[in-house]
């Protein structure tokens, strides 16, 4: 795989971008949840990095980027991938949800979420952290539960936004 490709795709401005290493560390961990979509002659269109992580109830899968060119929005990939991972969340990784973080002022990626069944768990006060393009804000925390939650409980909203700290804690 030429993670190099991937420099065409994010240059969004939501698109959070990482360093090689990390990149590599996640095809090796969790190869099964990093895949892509390709157009017929080989250009990336979008991709889905993605990892499996917690204990107990909180076992879950976690998507950690998702991204789709700007000329290939509204084909369906975005919900195709994430597709992709609750089916692999699911068997073999057996988790109770899927989870992930996105800005709360990227309303259409929220709208996207919220179509696929995704709902806001909790707010993160200052999860990202400005860099001179885009401004320290708030992440949605936003989850959607699995066949082994039957009860639904890992999706139940907390009554209160959390700080970063309480996150990690």
């Amino acid at each position: 795989m030429d993670l190099f490709r991937f420099n065409a795709v994010n240059l969004d401005r939501f698109t959070e971008t990482y360093d090689l290493s990390f990149y590599l560390n996640y095809l090796s961990s969790w190869p099964e949840l990093f895949t892509l979509a390709e157009s017929a002659d080989g250009r990336l269109m979008a991709y889905l990095m993605g990892k499996v992580e917690g204990r107990g109830a909180d076992w879950h899968g976690h998507v950690t980027a998702l991204t789709v060119a700007p000329e290939c929005r509204r084909l369906g990939l975005a919900g195709g991938l994430m597709r992709g991972l609750e089916d692999v969340s699911t068997a073999p990784h057996d988790c109770y949800f899927v989870d992930l973080f996105v800005r709360s002022s990227n309303a259409a990626a929220v709208q996207l979420y919220e179509a696929l069944g995704y709902v806001v768990y909790r707010q993160v006060i200052d999860y990202y952290v400005g860099d001179g393009v885009m401004p320290t804000e708030n992440a949605y925390d936003m989850r959607k539960a699995l066949p082994r939650d039957a009860l639904k409980e890992s999706v139940v909203p907390l009554d209160r936004p959390i700080t970063v700290d309480e996150l990690y804690s």
